[in-house]
């Protein structure tokens, strides 16, 4: 048996029997980010559907100057409520989402023939109320169409004459597709996987066996010190790769149970959609089991390594937030780039598009070739005499 297989082995079987790592790595760190994932998904979308389907509370001033507006507003299902006495601490309180007001000189320009001026006390600041406020002004815009329609008609003027141009939606979109505004976050949560799932391993098989004063005895046999090195990395490596499987296995669970279709979407994360995730993702791990055996080597003691391994864990958010303030349309060169390239390959297979063959081989080339090299400077810092000194 090689001696970076024999450090492998050691180190697997070391972090296996510590059964606080195990449960941070496999449990805190993988499993439960899918539950969280599911869990928000599936309470925003009750919550959308819930005010999707519940009617309209709507709180309105003066509806005796508009009977016919309230009128329609009731035809269309809308529960017309009394007025508060302060209406516009009604909303600074959130006691109501949305306040209609209609002045009393609103019957005498709408006799008149001219604008009608209705009054929309609202907090736009308050997301929660976005819903409703558009809602009540779909219903006035309804029936503002609806009477202009019925103007020009007694003037004997076809209602087509102030609407020359008709937009037809073409939507391209699919079930699924759409399906990628709800998995915007899945990208970050699996490539977060891959950097956190070696993370304890890999400071404890450096930083922590200097500090307990075991990793010298280690280092002063008679092997390279690039093969225990390598043999750790590719512990680190592993642990990253099983936390990879396992998060997309979770996935692969609690998807199916989300009402997406409720709102017209459809998630498809079956197996071959895990697969071709995995191998999208995985040599991901190869860099992050570089920097993380490199920064552990470099670091002075555990606790300096724990703050830099949390600085680095933060990498894989760089890119998801660029891309969220500032979307980019795909070009053939960001598939060489990691992180970028590993972003779009997640969205394109959650989209349902068709897997493209150079796409993913330049995103796992790039992305091992860039990750010897990280592993090629760990072993350098492994190399250092400083390496065996406990701080």
């Amino acid at each position: 048996m090689s001696a970076w297989n024999v450090v492998f082995l050691k180190e697997v079987r070391e972090n296996l029997r510590d059964k606080r790592a195990m449960v941070s790595t496999f449990v805190y760190g993988t499993l439960l980010g899918p539950v969280l994932f599911a869990g928000l998904i599936g309470m925003m979308i009750s919550v959308m559907l819930e005010r999707s389907e519940k009617p309209l509370e709507l709180p309105v001033i003066g509806s005796e100057n508009a009977p016919n507006l309230v009128a329609f507003l009731r035809s269309q299902g809308v529960e017309v409520q009394k007025a508060p006495n302060d209406p516009e601490e009604t909303i600074k309180r959130r006691d109501a989402d949305v306040i209609l007001r209609i002045p009393a000189a609103y019957g005498e320009q709408w006799r008149a023939g001219k604008a009608a001026t209705l009054e929309l006390i609202v907090d736009r600041s308050q997301q929660k109320a976005e819903q409703s406020i558009r809602r009540t002004e779909r219903y006035i815009q309804a029936y503002a169409g609806q009477t202009t329609a019925q103007r020009l008609i007694v003037r004997g003027i076809s209602p087509e004459v102030i609407q020359p141009i008709l937009v037809a939606d073409v939507d391209q979109s699919t079930p699924q597709s759409r399906s990628g505004i709800l998995l915007a976050m899945l990208p970050y949560l699996l490539i977060l996987t891959v950097f956190a799932g070696g993370s304890y391993l890999a400071v404890d098989a450096t930083a922590g066996e200097r500090e307990r004063q075991s990793l010298e005895p280690l280092l002063i046999n008679p092997v390279s010190r690039g093969e225990i090195m390598f043999g750790k990395l590719v512990a680190t490596y592993a642990f990253a790769a099983a936390s990879l499987a396992l998060s997309l296995f979770a996935f692969s669970i609690v998807t199916p149970m989300l009402p997406v279709e409720k709102i017209g979407m459809i998630i498809n994360f079956g197996l071959k959609q895990c697969l071709l995730l995995f191998v999208a993702i995985v040599p991901l791990g190869l860099i992050g089991a570089g920097l993380l055996t490199s920064v552990s080597a470099f670091s002075k003691s555990f606790r300096e390594a724990q703050t830099y391994v949390t600085l680095l864990i933060m990498m894989p958010a760089i890119p998801s937030m660029i891309m969220a303030l500032n979307p980019l349309k795909p070009a053939d060169w960001m598939y060489a780039a990691p992180l970028i390239s590993h972003q779009l390959l997640i969205e394109q297979t959650v989209r349902g598009e068709p897997a493209v063959f150079w796409q993913f081989a330049a995103s796992v080339g790039v992305t091992l070739l860039i990750g010897a090299i990280v592993a090629f400077v760990a072993s350098k810092l492994y190399h250092r005499e400083q390496l065996a000194i406990s701080a």
